[in-house]
């Protein structure tokens, strides 16, 4: 019980971190207009980042460098990638004949979506460390905080730069964070049930990653220069 509420407090804080675009709430509207697009640009360089540098090879490091097994990840990948381009279809078709909040962008919902997934695996691996031992655990919670914040400043500029107010903003960037407290539940109490299949989730969150940053905010980067 002492290893599960360790995995609690860390989730936590670490979600937390979502709440650190409340700098800007301090910002004249003038120059965070002029800041917004530089925090677009930020966040397709994470994502692109997290995909090919964090999550790609994190997936290839646990099923190993079988042909088979490399193959199952790029089809993952692929899904991923294909999953969020329907789902954009679908958002864009619905924001077409919506009468409420017509403003808002639709890549701003996919970056919920898949920031909420990515914390996901997040928690889960928190919880494996920690169940592993309090060192690997707490080490394991500081690198991921570490890679959170840049992470989260882009995402908290992405759904502001997408239309949504500050404070609205804010909060929905900190309800996509909050999915890594129940990552860490699900790591501690299924992980010999989803152990094994957790691996392919890592590259349909890096496919997600890639879609978002190639096919939504770098063509907007562009269209703003």
């Amino acid at each position: 019980m002492v290893t599960f509420i360790w995995i609690l407090i860390a989730t936590f804080s670490i979600s937390l971190i979502a709440f650190i675009g409340a700098l800007t709430l301090f910002l004249k509207e003038k120059i965070l207009d002029k800041i917004l697009l530089l925090l677009v640009a930020f966040s397709a360089g994470a994502l692109i980042g997290g995909a090919f540098l964090h999550l790609i090879p994190e997936a290839v490091n646990k099923v190993g460098v079988k042909e088979s097994s490399i193959l199952e990840i790029f089809l993952y990948l692929i899904f991923g990638f294909c999953i969020f381009f329907i789902l954009e279809q679908f958002i864009r078709w619905h924001h077409h004949h919506a009468t409420r909040h017509p403003e808002i962008m639709p890549f701003s919902y996919l970056i919920l979506i898949s920031d909420g997934i990515h914390n996901f695996l997040d928690g889960l691996i928190i919880a494996g460390s920690f169940m592993v031992s309090l060192p690997m655990g707490l080490v394991t919670a500081l690198a991921v905080a570490l890679h959170e914040i840049p992470q989260e400043i882009g995402d908290y500029g992405i759904l502001v730069y997408g239309g949504f107010k500050k404070i609205r903003a804010l909060f929905l960037n900190f309800a996509s964070a909050i999915a890594i407290i129940f990552g860490g539940i699900a790591g501690f109490f299924l992980a010999e049930k989803i152990g094994g299949k957790i691996v392919f989730l890592l590259p349909f969150a890096a496919g997600t990653f890639i879609y978002i940053a190639a096919s939504d905010l770098i063509p907007q980067i562009k269209k703003e220069r």
